[in-house]
């Protein structure tokens, strides 16, 4: 039986040779960054171009469900779509990188690292950095309410964990422009107490 393992080899595999540049965020990056935890998808971030797509969903045609017509519309509306592995049925989000400052500073950033989300076998990858992906969570984590104990408890791990090398001065600047410095304060204040 396909695992998860597979399902994320398989998308990097083709974007590796379509030269699609990525980062994986969120959870699995969290998860590089401070505490690993399993997880049930993964977010990728991708300067993946209109002009691609219909080769891009070729290639992923015989393991995933990948939809152009979906994914150029998606394109077009600067939304995520997503890839479902027919073989394990994991499920890949893939974000369009944004054009805005923040978003091109942290997509510069990404760093290669082993991610032990998908399973026993770690896997070689490119991840937003642990400053960037605390940021991202505190977005996420306020665009749900301020309510999901896992999202805060992944940005506990990530400081518990990577606190002594995170760059704060970076982390103050985006998070004054993203609008979570609050929520930045009360995350490293916790770490203090």
């Amino acid at each position: 039986m396909a695992n998860a393992s597979e399902a994320f080899l398989r998308l990097l595999e083709v974007l590796d040779r379509m030269e699609i540049p990525y980062l994986v965020g969120r959870s699995v990056a969290s998860s590089v960054h401070g505490i690993s935890r399993p997880t049930m998808d993964a977010d990728v971030v991708a300067d993946l171009l209109p002009e691609l797509v219909d080769e891009f969903a070729w290639l992923l045609k015989p393991d995933f469900y990948a939809d152009p017509i979906t994914i150029r519309e998606a394109l077009a509306r600067k939304r995520s779509f997503n890839l479902i592995h027919y073989a394990s049925t994991f499920k890949i989000d893939i974000f369009p990188l944004r054009n805005d400052s923040y978003s091109r500073v942290s997509f510069a950033r990404r760093e290669f690292d082993q991610s032990s989300s998908f399973g026993p076998k770690p896997i070689e990858c490119a991840v937003a950095s642990a400053e960037d992906t605390i940021l991202r969570k505190l977005e996420w984590y306020r665009a749900g309410g301020e309510t999901s104990e896992r999202q805060w408890n992944d940005l506990r791990g990530v400081v518990r964990v990577s606190g002594a090398k995170l760059d704060r001065e970076y982390m103050r600047h985006w998070a004054e422009y993203l609008k979570v410095a609050d929520l930045l304060d009360r995350l490293l204040a916790e770490q203090l107490a």
